[in-house]
């Protein structure tokens, strides 16, 4: 089952100081346009990327509609399966207007 946070929870986890982890799956261009503050791991280059997951706290993977984020995390489910994520649902959108 795939967890889901939205955008209002995660800022409540920012303002409470809760541990997690944020990753950005948007292509490079993408990210820099703008960037929320996630590391970026480009599903396009998934793989090379599962080393850098923690396993001790939340892993909250984002991109810009939640799809790309959701299929990022079945892939990694697969080969770090310890690892407790969360989809940002419905993503970031488009940025700031």
């Amino acid at each position: 089952m795939l967890k889901e946070i939205s955008l209002r929870e995660l800022e409540d986890w920012k303002r409470q100081g809760r541990s997690f982890q944020l990753i950005d799956v948007r292509e490079p261009g993408e990210h820099q346009a703008f960037d929320i503050g996630g590391e970026l791991m480009p599903l396009s280059s998934l793989t090379k990327h599962t080393s850098r997951l923690l396993t001790n706290q939340p892993v909250v993977v984002y991109c810009k509609r939640g799809i790309r984020s959701q299929l990022a995390i079945q892939r990694w489910q697969v080969v770090a399966p310890e690892v407790d994520f969360y989809n940002l649902k419905d993503g970031i959108g488009l940025g700031p207007k």
